[in-house]
């Protein structure tokens, strides 16, 4: 197929700015400034340039488009969801982290999104196609795709940060969730813990089945059957993890056979739980320990102090930006496309012998 180029200089294989112009029913110029700049177009007039664009299958050349007019300092960061205030702070921890080493390297920050629904799909891909930015970082979540375009196609570089996509060819920076957790129920199950209790995330997400795997394969390290532990939970987000937590105190006290030894994947999940457990009259850790994952500062002054496996949010997030910038400015050899940094079990009080249920 022939290549031509528009007004703007893009090639294009397939059908020109004009020709979404034409569709739409308004000049080239306001096409333009829809996919570059979508805030300076009303929404009917953006909605039918969409709708055209969505129609004839046309795709803006991002890469040509930033030769054009010049290179971009921004890193567009894009989130899982909304920022979370509870005690799991991993998400806010990563960015401080991305910030301070893009600001070193005279880049600057942007966040795309405060929600992952289709409005904020649309403008991600806005950013990404319009030449706004330099690169993308993507937390915890899959890339966005939406009426025929995804992030995967708009010609920047990509790291993602806590899922590993390397295996789809996009370079990822993860920690070690299912050694970790595995370490941590091996060290439960040195404590002379036989019965396991687990807290779990949203099923089928990549750090729930990579947790629970841990899980599973110490167990079967020792020789104990896969019964030998109990999952509540898989329902709900991460983000409500102190729900998740609640709802497990009430599947624990109505276990005729109650597990001595609780593994929960995020630090709300655990300390909801242990609240709740108190008020049954559990003892913490005389009837049951319990660890979890994530490392709040506040577990440290939790009642009793909480185990949990320590994510290493700064050392991943400059490994991201390192990535990332390997990537867009080719100085070095490209690195590995997945690099692991391992996760530290801090122990507290809250792990101790097995308790008096056996």
């Amino acid at each position: 197929m022939s290549k031509n180029k528009d007004m703007l200089g893009e090639e294009q294989s397939g059908p020109l700015m004009a020709d979404v112009a034409k569709l739409a029913g308004v000049a080239i110029s306001t096409v333009s400034r829809a996919l570059a700049n979508p805030g300076r177009v009303n929404e009917k007039t953006r909605a039918k340039i969409d709708a055209a664009a969505k129609q004839l299958g046309y795709t803006p050349n991002a890469m040509a488009r930033g030769l054009r007019v010049g290179k971009s300092n921004i890193i567009m960061i894009v989130l899982p969801g909304s920022l979370y205030y509870g005690a799991s702070q991993i998400v806010p921890q990563v960015l401080q982290a991305i910030n301070k080493s893009l600001l070193q390297s005279g880049y600057t920050l942007m966040i795309a999104n405060l929600a992952r629904d289709e409005a904020s799909e649309r403008h991600i891909l806005n950013l990404a196609f319009g030449g706004t930015v330099r690169g993308t970082i993507i937390l915890a979540s899959k890339l966005p795709e939406l009426e025929g375009r995804s992030l995967a196609n708009a010609g920047l570089p990509i790291v993602s940060m806590l899922l590993d996509m390397s295996a789809s060819g996009v370079p990822s920076v993860v920690t070690n969730d299912r050694e970790a957790v595995r370490e941590a129920t091996a060290r439960l199950i040195g404590l002379g813990h036989r019965r396991f209790f687990y807290l779990a995330g949203p099923e089928g997400n990549y750090h729930d089945v990579e947790r629970f795997g841990g899980v599973l394969e110490a167990i079967r390290e020792a020789g104990l059957p896969e019964t030998a532990v109990v999952r509540s939970g898989g329902k709900l987000d991460y983000q409500q993890g102190f729900e998740i937590g609640l709802q497990a105190a009430d599947d624990f006290a109505a276990l005729a056979e109650k597990p001595t030894a609780v593994i929960a994947t995020s630090d709300d999940m655990a300390i909801s739980f242990m609240s709740r457990m108190r008020e049954m009259g559990f003892a913490i850790p005389e009837d049951l320990s319990i660890v979890s994952f994530d490392g709040s500062p506040v577990c440290a002054f939790c009642s009793p102090p909480l185990s949990t496996i320590k994510q290493p949010a700064e050392e991943m997030g400059t490994a991201a930006v390192d990535m990332l910038l390997e990537a867009i400015e080719k100085t070095e050899s490209p690195s590995a496309m997945r690099r692991v940094i391992p996760s530290r079990l801090i122990v507290r009080e809250s792990m101790a012998v097995r308790g008096r249920f056996d």
